[in-house]
Formats: C-alpha cells, structure tokens, sequence
C-alpha cells in the first residue's frame, strides 16, 4: 500500500469501518461518510472487477454497470497489477457462500 495512504487518519476510518456489524451498520454509516454518488461509484468498480474477474469484455461490462471504458480500465489495471485487494475479497465471499 502507498505510504502517501497509510496515515493515522486512513487508519481510525479503517478501525471504524471494522466495528461495523452489519449490513445496516453499514449503510448508515456510510451514508454518512460518503455522498450517493461516492457510494455508488465504489459500489459500480467492485461489479465491474466482478465482471472482469468472470472475462466479460468491455462493452458487456459497460452496458450493464453504466461504468466508462476508462474505469474498466482502470479497475483491470487494479485487478492485473494491483495488490490484490479484490482477488482477496472474492475469494473470501466464494468461501463464505461455500459455508452457507
């Protein structure tokens, strides 16, 4: 992770988003932190890295998230050279899935 990220500040929203415990938790607070628009464009990348992570093409993608073909890119990018924040995330989801 960027040393220009990891601050005291990213760390106490981190520990605060960590306390949450539950969905609903969830939309509330994040109502709060961010603007509809934010939320939605966080919640748009992480279906488009779905899509990718599942080889659907560009103009797929497009026409069922609305997402521009910039950040497709830029989530692939994210997806091929990234940290692997994503890849750790849905495998985590297909594990849970797994237990229910």
């Amino acid at each position: 992770m960027s040393k220009k990220l990891r601050t005291e500040a990213v760390d106490h929203l981190f520990d605060a988003i960590l306390c949450l415990k539950n969905k609903e938790e969830c939309y509330t607070f994040f109502e709060d932190v961010c603007t509809v628009n934010e939320l939605l464009s966080l919640s748009q990348r992480f279906e488009v890295a779905g899509m990718l992570r599942d080889q659907r093409t560009y103009l797929d993608i497009a026409e069922k998230t609305g997402a521009s073909t910039a950040t497709i890119s830029r989530v692939n990018r994210s997806l091929n050279y990234g940290n692997d924040g994503y890849d750790m995330v849905f495998n985590r989801l297909k594990e849970e899935k797994k237990e229910v």
